[in-house]
């Protein structure tokens, strides 16, 4: 993996992914005290940055019968979109429990969508053994190189606007599951004084302590509410990428997600979801030396309830 992939995938995202903007408010500088801006790509198609890694790895596809992916919701997305936008058909295998609108907006993509109980089955060996009988491409959410070349397209973006703004230098905090973001993000900001750190939340930081560590480590049986990011251990591809070029990792809990949330939509007129709020929520609430913070605000897909119970924290 290096910058020519994301170069590469940017090239073929140009006039299908959107770019989008860099927002900043002066009350959330002064609660943190610290500069944040805030990369929007809960603005993205579909509602979250997986789209960029769904059309790259979709775009480089050559004579493929049709895609499948595994995901809680945001890769299901961008994975279905991209498919069809190339006239392909997709299975989208998504666990049961999946909030309501990530399954119907899935399904309104035009998805087939295979829905299982991630406590007594694996996405995995449903996606391979569908993929099999149905001569189908599989697209993983994160360990895959052209989906990391997505994902890194969105830095080469926050490169180009920080530069516009006149910061050369800062913490860039991702919400980070997997870690195909964060990977994507550091491999396109790799060189530059603009240091990538993964945010994570409470129970589910297996980046963070993998870091610390040195080794791969795996989540036990926690629970969070904020499911795009709920992933069991960092990627065999992305952590070796994360171990070499990011900084350390920042934890948040569910109810810091939830008050991000709510300051978001109260200060830049944007809706996140809690997964796609924690590195808000980490620019806010934690120590951070860095006098400028970016933060992604990946994702927005968000039922109703749960952005009302965002809402009741302001």
């Amino acid at each position: 993996m290096n910058i020519d992939m994301i170069e590469a995938a940017a090239a073929r995202a140009r006039g299908h992914v959107r770019r989008t903007p860099l927002l900043g408010s002066p009350f959330l500088d002064d609660l943190a005290g610290r500069r944040i801006l805030v990369k929007a790509e809960c603005l993205q198609h579909t509602g979250s940055f997986k789209f960029r890694g769904a059309w790259s790895a979709i775009s480089a596809l050559q004579g493929a019968a049709g895609v499948i992916a595994f995901s809680s919701g945001n890769h299901a997305q961008g994975v279905a979109l991209a498919a069809r936008m190339h006239g392909l058909p997709s299975v989208i295998v998504m666990p049961s429990d999946a909030p309501a609108l990530k399954i119907a907006n899935t399904r309104a993509f035009g998805a087939e969508v295979v829905l299982y109980d991630r406590r007594t089955e694996s996405r995995e060996e449903i996606g391979e053994r569908l993929a099999h009988d149905r001569d189908l491409t599989l697209i993983r959410p994160y360990d895959e190189p052209l989906v990391i070349a997505g994902q890194g397209t969105c830095g080469l973006e926050i490169a180009e606007q920080a530069a516009e703004l006149g910061v050369t230098e800062a913490d860039v905090l991702v919400c980070c599951g997997g870690g195909g973001f964060t990977a994507g993000m550091a491999l396109a900001l790799e060189g530059s004084r603009l240091r990538v750190r993964p945010a994570e939340p409470e129970g589910f930081d297996d980046t963070a302590r993998s870091l610390k560590a040195g080794t791969r480590l795996h989540n036990g049986d926690a629970q969070s509410i904020c499911d795009a990011i709920v992933t069991p251990a960092p990627g065999e591809i992305t952590f070796p990428i994360l171990q070499r070029l990011c900084g350390p990792g920042l934890v948040v809990s569910d109810e810091e997600a939830l008050r991000a949330m709510a300051l978001a939509f109260q200060r830049l007129k944007i809706v996140i979801e809690p997964g796609g709020a924690v590195a808000l929520a980490a620019a806010l609430f934690r120590d951070i030396e860095a006098e400028t913070v970016i933060v992604t605000a990946s994702g927005g897909n968000v039922d109703p309830a749960m952005f009302l119970r965002a809402l009741d924290t302001l």
